[in-house]
């Protein structure tokens, strides 16, 4: 039996083994690496087309614009790194935040400070560094670009040019900006870490469905009953491996395919329950197998698809078996204690007055009915205990071959038969199968001895005891050359007490198929097209 997979880990959900984010984290940093090219691309294709809005470059016209390229080949740059995965991923964090600090600082200066509102896209830059990195750094880059703005304020209002008036420094508006800067880099410390506990809780439920439904899968592949999934087009959408064995579909794959087409007969009984129609299923008998099946419908989800649960109808025949072998205990006890008292006294009186010298021949004739039939009622007596108290099989693997050698010397050692009369066949050599020896001794013993005395004004040989395999069965086939079957008996072949000579039980054939059932067999009657009668023992199949 093939072991499960293992079970996955939640274990540092988000990170990999080295501490660093997953590929999934590349993502959103593709998507900041693209907004600072469209950032850096906006601000160039603005100043080619002589666009620029005021007040941006109106300090430092010639600073602005080698800013602009600067900070557009920056971008490509970064971009590239995050597209290829050139550094880590902290790393390449920590490259863009640094850069947008230092270029925008930059381009804020060369616009005339603060006052340009150029200032506000260090917010978009530490809200990004904070999420990205979840909050580990974004105090950092917080408290660096209110330095650099306080630092670039600063160096304005020293080195301020006559034509820029000392209005346009204004320190409580980089102050308020400083604020939004660490307001902005608090929240995203506890977005990030609202994300990274619900990220960690996704994915550890994603683990955990993700084992259930694996130890699930692993045992509806291992359960003993079979399972099928169809959906509302009658499309297969999960079989195990028991179901495939009963239906015999084999190993090839058939989920998605339509049911009709690989097992017709339990797709009409499912349509005819899904209509309404029918509520109790019917047991059908799959061709490539000869296996006979029960279906039970279920629905599930919504009530569009449908669980079948498939058995094998020998394990339930067997359970009937058993209470049937119950029943018998008992009613032969009662036979034997009702019944044999009086025919043993009627037999040993019969065989007492057999003595008498004073007998007429028409006495003596009548006398001999009641010990025959005394004996015959014996016999079934014997026949029914026998049933009554034979044992549950305890199958063996048998090499049919040698066994079927044995067999045959022992048969012609102590039935009245000649050495020509029986011809046996085994192709090939190798057969094996699973059966109760003693138990098939005895099918093979009653089959053998019916076919010898219906055979018996037959030419030799009367009797041809043959076995194959036929695809995946294996077959023991007891066939004689006498005068066949009519069809009105073979329907009751194997009922009890049917026979059709005053001298039989009728139990033999009944017994036969007993045992054989016991062994998860089946016996069959197969009518020859040239005659004669042929009885088919299929056995069950190994396990692989």
């Amino acid at each position: 039996m093939a072991s499960p997979a293992p079970l996955l880990s939640n274990t540092a959900a988000g990170d990999n083994a080295q501490g660093l984010p997953d590929a999934d984290y590349w993502v959103p940093l593709g998507y900041f690496a693209i907004y600072r090219l469209l950032l850096a691309g906006l601000l160039v294709i603005l100043h080619l087309l002589q666009l620029t809005p005021a007040p941006f470059g109106s300090h430092a016209p010639s600073l602005y614009v080698a800013l602009c390229y600067g900070y557009l080949a920056a971008a490509f740059v970064a971009a590239v790194a995050v597209r290829n995965r050139m550094l880590p991923f902290n790393t390449l964090v920590d490259i863009h935040t640094f850069t947008d600090i230092v270029f925008i600082t930059l381009l804020m200066h060369a616009s005339g400070g603060v006052g340009s509102g150029l200032g506000m896209l260090l917010v978009v830059s530490v809200a990004a560094a904070g999420l990205l990195s979840m909050g580990r750094t974004a105090t950092l880059f917080a408290a660096l670009a209110s330095l650099a703005v306080l630092v670039e304020q600063s160096y304005l209002s020293l080195n301020a040019p006559d034509h820029i008036t000392r209005e346009a420094i204004n320190y409580p508006q980089a102050g308020m900006l400083g604020a939004t800067l660490f307001a902005t880099a608090a929240l995203a410390h506890t977005l990030a870490r609202r994300i990274r506990a619900s990220e960690r809780l996704a994915r550890q439920r994603g683990i955990d469905l993700a084992n259930m439904a694996q130890l699930t899968d692993y045992v509806i592949q291992h359960m003993q009953t079979g399972v099928l999934v169809a959906d509302a087009g009658g499309q297969i959408r999960l079989i195990n491996a028991t179901a495939r064995q009963l239906l015999g579909l084999g190993a090839k794959p058939i989920a998605g395919t339509p049911l009709g087409q690989q097992v017709p007969s339990l797709q009409k009984q499912l349509m005819t329950w899904r209509e309404g129609g029918r509520q109790e299923s019917d047991l059908f008998e799959v061709p490539q197998t000869g296996q006979q099946v029960l279906p039970r419908f279920m629905p599930i989800g919504n009530g569009t698809d449908s669980l079948i649960f498939l058995e094998d109808a020998s394990d339930a025949n067997q359970r009937a078996q058993q209470l049937k072998l119950a029943s018998l205990g008992r009613l032969t006890a009662s036979i034997a204690h009702e019944i044999r008292n009086p025919l043993g006294a009627i037999s040993h009186a019969g065989e007492l007055l057999e003595e008498s010298p004073g007998l007429e021949n028409g006495d003596k004739r009548l006398l001999r009915i009641i010990l025959e039939q005394s004996k015959r009622i014996n016999a079934i007596i014997e026949s029914v205990l026998h049933l009554g108290r034979r044992d549950r099989a305890r199958p063996e693997r048998i090499e049919l071959s040698p066994w079927l050698q044995r067999f045959l010397e022992e048969f012609q050692r102590n039935a009245t038969c000649h050495p020509g009369d029986i011809r046996l066949k085994v192709e090939p050599d190798d057969l094996v199968v699973q059966f109760d020896p003693i138990q098939l001794h005895q099918i093979v013993w009653n089959l053998s001895l019916n076919g010898l005395r219906h055979a018996a004004a037959a030419p030799a040989p009367k009797l041809e005891i043959s076995a194959g395999r036929s695809g995946q069965d294996t077959w023991l086939d007891v066939r004689d050359h006498g005068p066949g079957i009519p069809p009105e008996v073979a329907e009751h072949l194997f009922e009890p007490f049917f026979t059709t000579e005053g001298k039989g039980t009728g139990l033999g054939l009944y017994l036969a198929r007993e045992l054989t059932e016991s062994n998860r067999a089946r016996l069959i009657c197969l009518p020859p097209p040239d005659g004669g009668a042929r009885f088919r023992l299929l056995f069950a199949r190994s396990p692989d």
